[in-house]
């Protein structure tokens, strides 16, 4: 892969988190100055690389790229050259816009077996892993590719991570109180997804803690997604976690239509 391929750049972007927007053409008639499979990158700054053709018709789908890249959802534009555009072409393409999906941030709290299986699945699909634990012999001989590691108490951790509308958060640690205590403090930042593991029991009492303490608000606990998981019949550690992930997989898919 060349420095000045489309996929280079894409890369790059990926890795920096750089908003950008893929236009490609996936539908042509008559005569036309680039034909399907054409693609154009546009950046969140309105900057380029790539054509896919040039004129008025590019500074349409600069300008529908930039919209694209604000709504976060694909879609399909098409343009008559000479009724939309005024070129002499004379033909029609159409361009698929996509946005470049930033990846997720998911803060899993606890490093036993169902904080580490997560971890692992979850990056191989896509989300940007950072676990937090206290105990720092759970780290040791731990391949953690791909995954950021905190080692530190909650609280501290808490206060050092920066968290925004598209953050997923995870609680599973080796403590009850633990439990509540970061699910506390994360309920009040901001966040897509909050979930706590524990059996039903162990959620009731977490949530008269709740109600009693006014650590959190009514709206804020039936927003908390506890037991975490989808509701189906798992026993082992990595089971537990893919029942986790799904839930968290769907909670994306439908933030990014």
């Amino acid at each position: 892969m060349t420095v000045n391929s489309i996929f280079f750049k894409l890369a790059e972007c990926e890795e920096s988190g750089v908003e950008v927007a893929i236009c490609t053409i996936v539908n042509t008639t008559g005569s036309t100055p680039r034909k399907i499979g054409a693609k154009m990158l546009v950046y969140g700054d309105g900057s380029i690389f790539s054509s896919i053709g040039g004129g008025t018709l590019e500074m349409r789908v600069i300008k529908d790229a930039l919209d694209i890249i604000c709504t976060g959802k694909s879609q399909i534009f098409t343009h008559a050259l000479v009724q939309d555009h005024g070129m002499c072409c004379g033909g029609t393409v159409a361009v698929f816009i996509e946005p470049l999906v930033k990846k997720k941030k998911l803060y899993i709290f606890g490093a036993g077996h169902i904080g580490k299986a997560l971890a692992h699945f979850a990056t191989a699909l896509a989300f940007d892993v950072t676990v937090i634990d206290e105990r720092k012999e759970r780290f040791e001989s731990w391949k953690a590719e791909g995954i950021a590691i905190v080692k530190g108490k909650h609280r501290s951790s808490i206060r050092k991570l920066s968290f925004d509308e598209d953050t997923f958060i995870a609680v599973v640690t080796h403590k009850h109180s633990y439990d509540r205590e970061i699910v506390a403090l994360c309920a009040n930042q901001p966040h897509a997804y909050l979930g706590m593991i524990g059996s039903d029991r162990k959620v009731a009492m977490a949530k008269k803690v709740f109600a009693v303490s006014g650590s959190a608000s009514k709206k804020q606990i039936a927003n908390i997604d506890w037991p975490m998981g989808l509701d189906i019949k798992v026993e082992t550690p990595d089971e537990i976690a893919i029942s986790i992930l799904a839930k968290m997989i769907d909670t994306r898919s439908k933030m990014t239509g």
